[in-house]
C-alpha cells in the first residue's frame, strides 16, 4: 500500500516536509502501541454487575448515568477457514437490517457486512505473529489490501465469505462504508495503486444473492481521499467529511441526496465552529438526524478530543455545534457508533508509539444528557493515564479494547468491533458489548417487561438479540430537522449497474426488526436518564462548591461559555430558535409524472411536465348520497399487546415495491388486533384539535377509496413514510376517502391507523365523507368486511373502524396559510373557527350545515360560474364559485384551499385562478374513469409540486381487479357507477339515480 507519512510521528518529519511526503508515497499506515497478548471474556466490571442486577430488578429505574459497557469475545462460527475475515485492520464493519418478515419464506435476519482492510504488514505475512521489526513510533507499512466481504448473521452467530455479483470496487484501506436500507455504501480509501477513486460502489444485499453495482454521480465531488469519515443523516443525506487527499487533512463537507437524481455531491459550508482539518476521526448519525464526529488527528499529528454535532435546520441551513462534557481521552483511528441516543467510543492511537489504555480505552457521550462516561463513571476531567493500574494488572475488558483501526457496528442495543492493530500485531476475532442503559429504560418503560424478564437468564435483561427500531425523533413534538427541498423530480430507478437507485425508501424490503421494546420507550428513556444524570451532576456541583470535587463548568451542557460561544445540547436544531415562514405561497409552474409505459426505455421513468400541458385538468368525476345503516353489536374482549400490531400491520403492508394483492382474500388481521389498532389511533385523534396545525414540508394525498396498490406506487415513486424513507424530513397529510370503491380497503384504513401510531407527530389523517358508517355501508367498506373476516366478525369489525371515523380531525392547517379539508366551504363556512368549534366525536347525521358542506361541497364547474348552486350530488348539497373561494381566503389570511372529494382526470385540478386545488389520488376510478392519480409535495419555501402516477395497463393491474372473490366490488360498482368525467357527454345509464353520483 501506499505510504502515509503523516503518520509517522512528528519528530520523524518536519512540518515543511509533510506535505511533500504525503503526495509522493502514501504507502504506510501508523500503528500505536505496544504489544500485549489478547485476553477472552472478561469478568464484569463493578458497575456492569450493578447495572445487570438494577436492571433485573422487576422495579428497576434509571438511577443515574450508566458506565460504558465492557466487551466479551464472540465464539462465532464459520463452515471453512475462509468464511471469517481473518486478521486486519483499516476495514469496515457495517449493521444491515432484515429483509422480509421473521417466519417467512426468503427471510434475511440483520448481518455485518465486512468489506476490505489490509491484511498483512509488511515483512510479517501472518499478521499476527511476531512485530515487525520496525519501532511502532516509526510507523509500520501494511499491505495485503483486500476487496472480500463478509457476513455475519447475527441470529445464527455465524460468519461466511460472500461472492457478490457485478464488479466489486479495488482493494483498499481506510476507506469508509455506510448502510442506505439494506444497501452498503463503500467509498474512497487507499489501495495498492494509491489513492483510490471517488466512485460510490454499493453492495446490494437484498437479494439472496448480492450484487455490486457502481452509482454514476454527477459535478465535482470529494475527490479521492481517505481516512475520511461518511455517514447516512436522517436516512438521506450521506455525508462525507474530512480525511486526508495525499496532500493534507481536510475539513470540508460534502452530502449527497439519496433521494434525488441524478445524484450529484453538494459541498456544503455550514454555520457555527467546527472541526479543523483533520483525518481519522470517526462520526455516526443518531436515528433524528444529527451527526456526530469525534476525535481524529489534526495537520500537526496532534489528537483531537473534542466532539462536534453537525445538523440541518428546517430552513436547509447545517450548523456545526460543540458537543458538551469532557472526553476521558483525546484519540484517533478508534471507531464510533449510536446506539438510541449513546454515542459507543472505542480504542484508538495517540501517536508516539501509545494507544488509548485503562478505563477510556472505551467511552460512551450520551447525547441525551450531555455527558460521557468512561467504564467508571461521568467523565468530570479528563482520565488518559490516571488509571494505568488498570492496564498494568491486566484487566481483561481494557485489553479486549486497546487498539486501533478495529471497525464498530451496532445491531439493536448490541455493540460490536472487529479486528485492528495493537502493537505490531493485526487482530482477528469479534467482540461484543450490550448497551445496558438502553436495555434498563426499555425495562422501566415497558409494562410488559416483569413478565418478559422471568423467561431471562439471572442478571440479563430480555432481548439480548433483539432488534429496536430506533427512533429518537419523537424527543420533539416538532416535526425532524432537515425537511426536503422536494421541488426536483425524484426518478424511480433505471436498470443497470451505472444508474443504480440508492434512496433509503426503495433500499430495503421492509421487514419485522423483532424487539422486546415499547413504542415509547425511547421518549421516557431519554427524559429520564437526563433527569437522573443532571441529579447526579447538581449534586457533584454542590460537592464542589464544598471542595470536594472538581468539577469544570463545561459539564453543565447547553450553556454559553463565557467567550460567548455556544455550545450544544444535541437537541433538534427547531429548539435553537423559530425558523422564518416564507411569505408566500405558489404552484410550481412544473409537475412531476411517471410515465405510464411499464416496459421498454420509457418504463418507470419521470417526467416534468409544464402545469399548463394538462388537457384534462377540468374534467371531474361525481359521486352519490348518504343512506342509513344497522346498529352494532357488543364489544368484543381483547387479550393481547396493543404496541405490536401497529408494527405488524407494517411490516405486512408498507412495500412500496413488493405489494401483491393477497392470493387468499382473508384478512391478516382478526377483531382483536383490529380493535387494538383502533383504540390506540382513537386515542391518538382525541387529543388531537379538529383543525390540525401543521408545518412545511408535508405531502398531501386526496381519495385513496381503497385502492391500495395506488398508495404503495405512491410510496415507491415518492417516498415512504418509514424510518428507511422519508419520514424524519417530511409530514403526511391523507385527505380522506380511504375506504369503499376499491378492494382493498381493509390494507388501506389498517395501514394508515398503524402510521398514524407510530408517527402520531407526523401522519396526519382528516375525514372524509365516506368515514361514515351510512355511506361505506352501502358503496363497499361494509361488504368487504364481511366478505373477508366472516359475518359476524366482518360486521362487529366495520363498527369499530365507523366508531374511531367519527374521531377524525375535519380539517388541516398548514403554515397558517393553506386550509386543507375533505369537500368544500359550501354555503354555510365564512371563518375556519366555525369549523374548529365542532365538537368530536360526531356523526354524520348529528352533524350541522357546516359539517355537510366540509365533507360533501364542491367548487363549481369553472371560474366563470360564480355564486352558489345545486350540487347533482343530491337535494340539499351546494358548488361553491371562485368569488366564495376568494372570499374566504381574505377573511382567513389565506393563501390556498386544497381539497379532495372528487375525480379529476390529471389527479389534481386548479381553481378559483389557483386558489383552490382539487386532489385525488386513486387511479382509473371505479376501473371505468382512467384518471391519473396525484399527491402535492409542500416544500418548506411553500412550493407546491404535483406529483402523478398513470393507471396501470389491464395486464398489469389485472392481478388486483379480477380477483375471483372480488366480482361483488365490480358488481357494486356497476350497480353505483362513478359519473362520467366532466367535459365528457352524460350517457342516459349515468343519469339513473342519485347513487351514480356517490
Amino acid at each position: 500500500m501506499d505510504e502515509d507519512s503523516s503518520m509517522v510521528p512528528e519528530h520523524d518529519h518536519n512540518q515543511d516536509s509533510h506535505n511533500h511526503d504525503e503526495g509522493q508515497s502514501m504507502q504506510r499506515e501508523e500503528v500505536d502501541g505496544g504489544s500485549m497478548p489478547a485476553f477472552s471474556s472478561p469478568e464484569p466490571t463493578g458497575c456492569q454487575q450493578e447495572g445487570q442486577e438494577q436492571a433485573a430488578a422487576a422495579a428497576a429505574q434509571v438511577v443515574g448515568p450508566r458506565c460504558a459497557p465492557p466487551y466479551s469475545v464472540v465464539d462465532a462460527l464459520m463452515d471453512k477457514k475462509e468464511d471469517g475475515p481473518g486478521p486486519r485492520c483499516g476495514h469496515t464493519l457495517t449493521a444491515v437490517p432484515a429483509v422480509g418478515e421473521e417466519g417467512t419464506p426468503g427471510y434475511i435476519g440483520p448481518r455485518l457486512v465486512l468489506f476490505g482492510g489490509a491484511t498483512a504488514l509488511e515483512g510479517n505475512s501472518g499478521g499476527t505473529g511476531t512485530p515487525t521489526s520496525a519501532a511502532p513510533s516509526a510507523g509500520i507499512r501494511l499491505a495485503g489490501a483486500t476487496a472480500d466481504v463478509h457476513c455475519y448473521d447475527v441470529l445464527s452467530n455465524k460468519w461466511t465469505r460472500l461472492t457478490p455479483f457485478g464488479e466489486p470496487p479495488t482493494p483498499r484501506a481506510a476507506h469508509v462504508a455506510t448502510a442506505v436500507g439494506t444497501m452498503v455504501v463503500i467509498q474512497g480509501g487507499i489501495g495498492p495503486a494509491g489513492l483510490s477513486a471517488e466512485d460510490l460502489h454499493v453492495l446490494d444485499l437484498t437479494q439472496q444473492r448480492p450484487r455490486w453495482h457502481r452509482v454514476v454521480v454527477q459535478g465535482p465531488g470529494p475527490g479521492p481521499r481517505y481516512g475520511h469519515v461518511m455517514a447516512l443523516v436522517g436516512q438521506r443525506y450521506l455525508m462525507a467529511i474530512g480525511g486526508n487527499d495525499g496532500k493534507r487533512p481536510l475539513a470540508d463537507v460534502w452530502a449527497l441526496d439519496t433521494a434525488a437524481k441524478p445524484y450529484e455531491w453538494r459541498k456544503l459550508e455550514p454555520e457555527g465552529e467546527g472541526p479543523p482539518p483533520c483525518m481519522y476521526a470517526t462520526a455516526s448519525a443518531r436515528s433524528d438526524g444529527l451527526l456526530l464526529l469525534c476525535g481524529g488527528r489534526d495537520a500537526n499529528s496532534v489528537p483531537l478530543a473534542s466532539a462536534y454535532g453537525l445538523a440541518k435546520h428546517r430552513d436547509g441551513r447545517w450548523e456545526w455545534a460543540i458537543a458538551p462534557g469532557v472526553s476521558p481521552s483525546a484519540r484517533y483511528q478508534h471507531a464510533a457508533v449510536f446506539v438510541n441516543a449513546r454515542l459507543h467510543v472505542s480504542g484508538g492511537a495517540l501517536g508516539g508509539g501509545r494507544m488509548v489504555e485503562d478505563a477510556s480505552s472505551v467511552a460512551v457521550l450520551d447525547t441525551a444528557a450531555g455527558v460521557w462516561c468512561d467504564t467508571k463513571s461521568v467523565v468530570t476531567s479528563p482520565r488518559t493515564g490516571r488509571y494505568s493500574a488498570d492496564a498494568a494488572g491486566g484487566d481483561a475488558s481494557v485489553e479486549l479494547t486497546r487498539r486501533c483501526r478495529h471497525a464498530a457496528a451496532a445491531v439493536g442495543d448490541l455493540i460490536f468491533i472487529y479486528g485492528g492493530l495493537r502493537g505490531g500485531v493485526l487482530l482477528d476475532g469479534l467482540l461484543v458489548a450490550e448497551d445496558l442503559a438502553a436495555a434498563e429504560t426499555t425495562y422501566a418503560a415497558s409494562h410488559a417487561a416483569a413478565a418478559a424478564a422471568t423467561n431471562s437468564a439471572p442478571g440479563r435483561l430480555p432481548g439480548r438479540y433483539g432488534f429496536s427500531d430506533e427512533r429518537n425523533r419523537e424527543l420533539s413534538d416538532s416535526a425532524a430537522d432537515g425537511a426536503v427541498v422536494l421541488e426536483s423530480p425524484v426518478a424511480p430507478p433505471v436498470n443497470g449497474d451505472l444508474h443504480n437507485d440508492i434512496s433509503s425508501e426503495n433500499a430495503i424490503l421492509p421487514g419485522i426488526r423483532r424487539t422486546s421494546k415499547g413504542v415509547e420507550y425511547l421518549v421516557e428513556a431519554s427524559a429520564a436518564e437526563a433527569e437522573a444524570i443532571s441529579a447526579t451532576l447538581a449534586a457533584a456541583k454542590a460537592r464542589q462548591v464544598n471542595g470536594e470535587v472538581e468539577l469544570p463548568d463545561r459539564d453543565c451542557g447547553g450553556e454559553a461559555s463565557p467567550s460567548g460561544t455556544p455550545t450544544f445540547s444535541l437537541m433538534k436544531p427547531d429548539s435553537m430558535g423559530s425558523i422564518g415562514t416564507p411569505a408566500g405561497i405558489r404552484l410550481h409552474h412544473r409537475a412531476v409524472v411517471v410515465a405510464a409505459e411499464t416496459g421498454g426505455a420509457l418504463g418507470g421513468m419521470a417526467r416534468q411536465f409544464s402545469i399548463d400541458q394538462f388537457e384534462n385538468e377540468g374534467r371531474r368525476v361525481s359521486y352519490g348520497t348518504p343512506e342509513s345503516a344497522t346498529a352494532a353489536r357488543k364489544l368484543l374482549d381483547r387479550q393481547m399487546s396493543i404496541s405490536s400490531v401497529p408494527k405488524k400491520v407494517i411490516a405486512h403492508l408498507l412495500k412500496p415495491r413488493g405489494w401483491k394483492p393477497p392470493v387468499r382474500r382473508q384478512f391478516f388481521l382478526d377483531c382483536n388486533e383490529i380493535a387494538d389498532l383502533c383504540d390506540s389511533a382513537e386515542r391518538i385523534f382525541s387529543n388531537e384539535p379538529t383543525v390540525l396545525q401543521l408545518k412545511a414540508p408535508i405531502k398531501i394525498f386526496g381519495d385513496l377509496h381503497g385502492q391500495f396498490g395506488d398508495l404503495m406506487r405512491l410510496f415507491d415513486e415518492y417516498g415512504s413514510p418509514s424510518t428507511a424513507g422519508d419520514i424524519s424530513y417530511i409530514d403526511y397529510l391523507f385527505l380522506g376517502d380511504y375506504v369503499d370503491r376499491g378492494q382493498h380497503s381493509l390494507e388501506t384504513i389498517s395501514l394508515l391507523l398503524a402510521l398514524k401510531v407510530e408517527y402520531q407527530h407526523n401522519v396526519h389523517l382528516i375525514r372524509g365523507n365516506h368515514e361514515a358508517a351510512d355511506i361505506n355501508a352501502l358503496f363497499g367498506f361494509r361488504i368487504e368486511c364481511i366478505e373477508r373476516m366472516g359475518e359476524r366478525d366482518g360486521i362487529w369489525v366495520w363498527h369499530r373502524i365507523n366508531r374511531l371515523f367519527n374521531w377524525l380531525p375535519l380539517a388541516a392547517s398548514i403554515e397558517k396559510k393553506i386550509l386543507c379539508m375533505h369537500g368544500g366551504i359550501g354555503r354555510s363556512i365564512n371563518h375556519v373557527e366555525q369549523i374548529e368549534s365542532i365538537q368530536r366525536p360526531i356523526t354524520m347525521e348529528a352533524g350541522s350545515i357546516v359539517l355537510m358542506d366540509l365533507l360533501w361541497s364542491d367548487p363549481t364547474e369553472n371560474d366563470s360560474v360564480e355564486g352558489l348552486r345545486p350540487n347533482a350530488r343530491g337535494p340539499g348539497l351546494v358548488t361553491f364559485g371562485p368569488d366564495r373561494v376568494m372570499e374566504f381566503c381574505n377573511n382567513n389570511d389565506l393563501q390556498l384551499i386544497v381539497r379532495a372529494h372528487e375525480c379529476v382526470m390529471d389527479g389534481f385540478e386548479r381553481f378559483a385562478q389557483g386558489h383552490l386545488i382539487t386532489l385525488f389520488s386513486a387511479t382509473n376510478y371505479c376501473g371505468t374513469a382512467n384518471n391519473a392519480g396525484a399527491i402535492l409535495v409542500l416544500g418548506r419555501d411553500l412550493v407546491v409540486v404535483p406529483k402523478l402516477i398513470h393507471p396501470l395497463p389491464p395486464a398489469l393491474s389485472s392481478t388486483e381487479s379480477s380477483h375471483p372473490d372480488d366480482t361483488w366490488m365490480q358488481e357494486l360498482n356497476a350497480n353505483r357507477p362513478a359519473t362520467p368525467t366532466r367535459g365528457r357527454p352524460q350517457t342516459a345509464n349515468d343519469k339513473g339515480g342519485s347513487l351514480a353520483w356517490m
